[in-house]
């Protein structure tokens, strides 16, 4: 890895609109529609300039909210890459890679510990 481990994280909700006001209330901000086909996410501001991750709330059904809700996703130049060493090393691969538009590809995976997360790339 060349940068930071970190690149992108999500909050999965039940609630949107419930979420929504309740994070820019807490905040102070206003969170932004991401147009994803087959769910609903609202991205946290961002600045590519600045440090630190960027993130998202998440409405998706089949994935409820509530215990291992946070996925952190994981920079990587082709997640194809690192999601096909999940299973050698013991984890369990959720979703091959995926393309999710002009936000690039994502590969869902649990840990050994049953931990969900995610590798993002562009490629």
């Amino acid at each position: 890895m060349t940068a930071n481990p970190v690149g992108w994280f999500e909050i999965y909700v039940q609630d949107m609109a419930r979420a929504r006001g309740f994070y820019e209330k807490v905040l102070g901000t206003t969170l932004e529609k991401l147009p994803v086909e087959g769910l609903e996410m609202w991205n946290f501001p961002m600045d590519d300039k600045r440090v630190g991750s960027a993130g998202a709330l998440v409405c998706c059904p089949g994935y409820p909210s509530g215990g291992n809700s946070t996925v952190v996703y994981f920079q990587c130049a082709d997640c194809g890459v690192e999601g096909g060493r999940v299973v050698a090393a013991g984890g369990k691969v959720e979703k091959e890679k995926f393309s999710i538009g002009p936000y690039g590809f994502i590969v869902l995976a649990y840990d050994p510990d049953g931990n969900l997360f995610g590798l993002h790339s562009m490629t």
